[in-house]
């Protein structure tokens, strides 16, 4: 279980949580031809990512980032 914990932090599964989300992110611009930006962070456990749909309509972006990533770790 340790080396499955260290893995989920190392710079390895960032990068590649980074990229999943851009992939996400260019797919969902192609489909709708809006606004979409990735975020990322180091949690307390793991890597984690979002791709963000018009983010340019909330006026308050760390606001978003912030409100987004309490979610995701279901907080």
């Amino acid at each position: 279980m340790t080396g499955i914990n260290s893995f989920m932090k190392s710079p390895e599964a960032g990068r590649e949580v980074e990229r999943i989300a851009d992939r996400i992110a260019e797919s969902a611009e192609g489909a709708t031809g809006g606004d979409f930006r990735t975020d990322s962070a180091l949690g307390n456990r793991r890597w984690r990512a979002a791709a963000i749909g018009n983010y340019g309509k909330h006026n308050d972006a760390e606001g978003t980032r912030s409100a987004l990533l309490r979610g995701m770790d279901g907080a």
